[in-house]
């Protein structure tokens, strides 16, 4: 089973409320139809609605299955207010709040946050970092995170790594400029959860550098070492390592030349951190390029629960995808895991 396949069959599993607060876009409105009709996800669609229907109507798109929510409705409007005032760690006042409540991606956020939907996605028409504001003003940061992140999926088909399989997850490549010591440990525990709600692996998470296990010297150097003793006190059960270069982290003959420790990690990494976004960048460009990768997210990580910042050039098979991703993280959340 593949990484989809195996994201599919879990997200039917436990199907999930997901709002769109954008779904005023025929790429948007297909990509819903098609997760509701598969079964993905229980879709609260929000936005103009007339619009919506139009434009099912105008291109045949079933969206039987849509739950239409209308955010400009005053009795709704006040049920979520009264609510969203109850919940812990909310940073508005009420005149504030109301004023937000006008924008749909706002409101959508505060639904979630009272527990009327499990998952808030969004993107098509806003920037990332319009979608990140919005997340972590309403809904907040994940306890002992202290950082906003994003990860991604790479398949190179021409490329196989220690375990049989063409698959790393990279991070963070979309997000962070330039994470401290600190902000870097979060993003690489924060990688290890989500990597292992949506493709169930183990994750086994390299720190890079351009140094390997002391090899090298410096400023640079120094902040990702201080990054892994800072994710490892914070958390024991994840294996995380590093520093490592590229080649040490995911070659076993090169990891057993350069790394004269034990590690669980050198050689065989699934998850590779970069140590800032100009070295993610390049990084996932590189992969792109010369691997010809196929790529997964970004997935946004960080948030005390669930948010996607979609492409706005994305096709409805991206967008999918992402939808699923999303309900399987939502689900394992909800449940603990």
């Amino acid at each position: 089973m593949d990484l989809m396949e195996y994201a599919k069959a879990k997200a039917k599993k436990n199907p999930v409320r997901v709002a769109f607060p954008e779904a005023e876009d025929l790429k948007m409105v297909t990509a819903i139809s098609i997760s509701a009709n598969e079964g993905y996800c229980i879709p609260v669609v929000m936005g103009n609605l007339e619009e919506v229907k139009k434009i099912c109507k105008d291109n045949k798109i079933d969206d039987s299955k849509f739950e239409y929510i209308d955010y400009k409705d005053e009795k709704l409007q006040e049920e979520v207010l009264k609510k969203y005032l109850k919940m812990p760690n909310v940073i508005f006042g009420e005149k504030s709040l109301r004023k937000r409540m006008e924008d749909p991606i706002y409101f959508a956020f505060m639904m979630q946050k009272i527990g009327k939907v499990d998952v808030t996605f969004g993107g098509i028409n806003s920037s990332t970092g319009d979608i990140i504001f919005a997340a972590q003003s309403m809904i907040g940061l994940k306890d002992n995170l202290d950082i906003v992140s994003s990860v991604g999926i790479a398949e190179i088909p021409d490329y196989t790594f220690s375990d049989g399989g063409h698959l790393i997850a990279v991070g963070d490549c979309a997000v962070c400029a330039n994470p401290t010591a600190s902000e870097l440990a979060s993003i690489a525990i924060a990688t290890c959860e989500t990597i292992k709600s949506v493709t169930g692996w183990e994750p086994r998470c390299a720190l890079l550098s351009y140094s390997t296990a002391g090899s090298g010297q410096g400023e640079l150097v120094d902040k990702v070492r201080t990054a892994v003793e800072i994710a490892n006190e914070k958390r024991p059960d994840l294996l995380i390592d590093g520093e490592f270069q590229l080649d040490s982290a995911i070659v076993p003959e090169i990891a057993l030349k350069k790394v004269k420790r034990e590690s669980k990690v050198a050689g065989k990494a699934n998850i590779l951190i970069f140590p800032d976004l100009n070295a993610g960048n390049i990084g996932v460009k590189l992969i792109q390029q010369f691997g010809h990768a196929n790529a997964y997210g970004p997935l946004l990580q960080g948030f005390s629960m669930i948010c996607c910042d979609c492409s706005r050039s994305a096709p409805v098979e991206e967008l999918v995808g992402n939808i699923v991703f999303s309900v399987v993280r939502a689900g394992d959340l909800k449940n603990g895991k």
